[in-house]
């Protein structure tokens, strides 16, 4: 760890022994992230994990004195702007990470969903699943948390609204720091919907480091969406761990079309047989903004299957990574597993790092990995041309159906519109 990263990660310690809430089991989880942070630090710029993303030198430089947590300051009507129109769906607000109440809204009955910010919840089970031991912002969330989602699903129940936790970052003021912590039960044989929206506003420097644990009991089914749409000033660590039980379906879509630095990890635990997992993700970046995605799929018992495709645009001088490490443990035997990455490069100057990975203790299955990276197919441009479509609308239009392979993975019609909609325009914009 250089020195610049040591009194940076040293003075966040300092500040960490002073946090502590009303809520009683917040606090001891909150004691042990501190352990871990004490223990891991940030990580250093030639950390394996992270060398190819300046997330803690943007963070020492915006972020000198440590991370003080900014009031929220969005008015009511300005949270429930960035709603998607025509959605009908059960909303927890949370600007600058603290909970608001006002723009928030719980249509479906207790009896489909029980849901309430973190500050309110008793029971013992949040940090059963994320290990803060094992990842310094997981350790550095877990020490600064206090707001977030739980979100409880009983046995059984078939939930008909989907849930939108939207997480707003207000900078006008000056530079914002919040560290959401979310808790996703879903019962046995149950079904939901969640999605996590994130925006910023403001002038200012915005960081977000985000936790969500997710809990699949035995056959239940979550789909689960993340959609990223911040400005260029966006700082952003986020860090999905999902636990499956047997028989359970997974699918997770993740959709990057903003911010300056972010970071996605998503992990999933295919703790019994029987077990699905999908995992959809799509980056599209213009100007110098930098997106990561690292996703680790762990086959841990047999009869199980996962199938992953991400896929980025990188234009201007944007930065992509992908880090794909598909683990089949020797007890997953007749074990299926699928992984691609895809990117195009619209000029010289965009990059991408992609590295999927596959480790195999099992003997008895069929895996597969692979990744592409290029320009658009030039005899595909030529014969869009040929049928009377211009130069500009063609490329345009190869783009587009590239993105929208994995934008129509949303089950959520109102969703799925809006963005195919939202990167119609983008390409609209960079090509006519």
């Amino acid at each position: 760890m250089n020195q610049q990263t040591e009194t940076f990660t040293q003075s966040i310690q300092n500040k960490l022994s002073a946090k502590e809430g009303t809520n009683k089991f917040l606090n001891e989880l909150r004691k042990r992230g501190i352990q871990a942070f004490g223990t891991l630090g940030l990580p250093h710029p030639k950390h394996e994990e992270y060398r190819y993303t300046p997330i803690v030198k943007a963070l020492e430089k915006e972020f000198s004195d440590g991370f003080a947590v900014a009031l929220p300051t969005l008015s009511e009507a300005e949270a429930k702007s960035f709603f998607f129109s025509g959605l009908e769906a059960n909303r927890l607000v949370f600007i600058n990470g603290h909970f608001s109440p006002e723009a928030s809204s719980i249509i479906s009955p207790e009896s489909e969903i029980r849901i309430r910010p973190l500050s309110e919840v008793s029971e013992d089970v949040i940090g059963k699943v994320a290990q803060p031991e094992k990842d310094a912002f997981v350790a550095l969330n877990t020490a600064f948390s206090q707001e977030g989602a739980y979100i409880e699903i009983p046995a059984k129940a078939v939930v008909g609204l989907p849930v939108v936790l939207h997480f707003q970052s207000d900078s006008r003021g000056g530079i914002t720091a919040a560290m959401p912590r979310n808790f996703i039960s879903i019962g046995r044989h149950a079904q939901a919907s969640v999605v996590e929206v994130y925006n910023s506003i403001g002038d200012n420097t915005s960081f977000l480091n985000v936790l969500t644990e997710v809990d699949v009991a035995d056959g239940a089914q979550l789909d689960y969406f993340k959609v990223q749409t911040e400005s260029d000033l966006a700082l952003q660590v986020n860090t999905t761990e999902v636990q499956q039980a047997p028989n359970s379906r997974f699918s997770s879509t993740v959709l990057t079309l903003g911010g300056r630095i972010v970071r996605n990890n998503l992990n999933v635990a295919q703790n019994g047989s029987g077990c699905h997992t999908d995992m959809y993700g799509l980056y599209m970046l213009h100007g110098k903004q930098h997106v990561d995605n690292h996703t680790l799929m762990d086959h841990r018992q047999p009869n199980s299957t996962s199938n992953e495709l991400y896929k980025g645009i990188m234009d201007d001088g944007s930065t992509g990574v992908f880090n794909g490490k598909i683990y089949v443990q020797q007890a997953a035997q007749k074990t299926n597993a699928f992984q691609s990455n895809k990117n195009i490069l619209l000029t010289p100057n965009a990059t991408i790092y992609t590295k999927p990975q596959l480790e195999i203790w099992a003997d008895d299955v069929k895996c597969s990995h692979g990744a592409t990276t290029g320009q658009l197919d030039e005899e595909q441009v030529f014969y869009l041309r040929s049928r009377g479509i211009n130069e500009p609308a063609a490329r345009a239009l190869l783009l587009y159906a590239f993105a929208a392979d994995i934008i129509e993975h949303i089950n959520i019609e109102p969703l799925c519109q809006h963005f195919l909609a939202l990167v119609n325009n983008k390409l609209e914009t960079r090509f006519l």
